[in-house]
């Protein structure tokens, strides 16, 4: 069962992380994380409205434990009498999961640790990968990604899935834009029970953010160790941004768009079109006119024929990229740039 010490112990590992690394994040970005952050440390609920000065308070004193702790090093997790490092997440998992419990150690993007200790809701096998889903979170960092893959596991926080559902649907209820996002949630019942409609959401969408993982991990196989290689030696944030959406619309092409397809789920289409960033949209701008076009006339074909062309257009700007070894991240940006789709 979860002991007190070991939930001390990764929840220092998490904000050690957020101490060497959350003044990374833009101001707006950092404010809103922080507040979210807050949230689930005093044990608010979603729909809560939180005290202005008592958010002030914590994000007062958390900036401080950051200043405290920040030259410190990871601390090793104990159970059962056995220490582990941090960052040896198999390990840890194989004695916490007949307990129930769930534990994540690894590196993000930009190489930037994330850990979480979390209560196992299921998990099974797809192909030779681990899914695991988890449910209430007992310690968290900052950034608290819905799904993320390392070694051979998918984790799937369903506890996070829900927090960046609810945070949508908040932004469309203040707003009242009609666009993907609120098409998306015209499927569930948000005006007569939002917590029966946000729980239906979440459900669903977990399929659909475990098919982005599939596909992560199928392009990634696809593209070999050069690809990973790549990416570790880029310097430029801008560049490094490029690729991984680069990598991320040739994984929906390949794996998420056609299982959607296929299963002909209106309301995670309108979501996948809702949830593109603004980086993928201004790289792939064929999508939202492929996707107005479904809407108007809710025929697949044009998307389906436009899904086998984007996956062959993606993987040859990934090709002619990892040909040029000798480029520099300019250059690189300038092809991406020309290459639009």
């Amino acid at each position: 069962m979860l002991t007190e010490t070991l939930n001390q112990c990764v929840q220092h590992n998490c904000n050690l992380a957020d101490a060497k690394h959350a003044g990374n994040y833009t101001l707006c970005t950092y404010l809103m994380k922080m507040r979210e952050f807050c949230r689930w440390d005093l044990g608010y609920s979603l729909s809560d409205k939180l005290p202005k000065e008592e958010v002030g308070e914590w994000v007062s004193q958390r900036e401080a434990l950051w200043e405290d702790i920040e030259q410190q090093e990871y601390q090793t997790l104990t159970i059962d009498g056995h220490s582990y490092d941090p960052f040896d997440t198999p390990q840890i998992n194989a004695q916490l999961l007949p307990q129930g419990l769930v534990y994540s150690g690894g590196l993000g993007k930009h190489n930037v640790p994330h850990f979480f200790l979390a209560k196992l809701e299921s998990q099974h096998e797809i192909d030779d990968y681990q899914v695991i889903i988890t449910t209430q979170e007992y310690a968290r960092d900052l950034s608290a990604p819905p799904a993320m893959t390392l070694g051979k596991t998918i984790f799937i926080r369903k506890q996070s899935v829900r927090r960046m559902l609810w945070e949508k649907a908040q932004e469309w209820r203040w707003h009242k834009i009609e666009n993907a996002m609120s098409r998306a949630f015209s499927y569930y019942p948000f005006a007569d029970d939002a917590e029966l409609a946000l729980d239906q959401m979440t459900e669903t969408e977990l399929q659909s953010i475990l098919l982005h993982e599939q596909g992560e991990i199928e392009t990634t196989r696809l593209l070999g160790d050069e690809w990973k290689q790549l990416l570790s030696s880029i310097d430029n944030r801008r560049l490094e941004l490029m690729l991984r959406s680069i990598k991320d619309l040739y994984a929906d092409a390949c794996v998420t768009l056609p299982h959607l397809l296929k299963s002909d789920n209106a309301a995670s289409l309108h979501f996948f079109a809702g949830n593109m960033t603004a980086l993928r949209k201004d790289l792939c701008p064929s999508f939202s006119q492929h996707y107005e076009a479904w809407r108007d006339t809710q025929d697949l074909s044009g998307l389906q024929g436009w899904v086998q062309r984007s996956q062959q257009h993606w993987k040859s700007l990934i090709d002619r990229i990892m040909n040029m070894q000798d480029a520099d991240a300019q250059q690189l940006i300038a092809i991406i740039e020309s290459q639009r789709f």
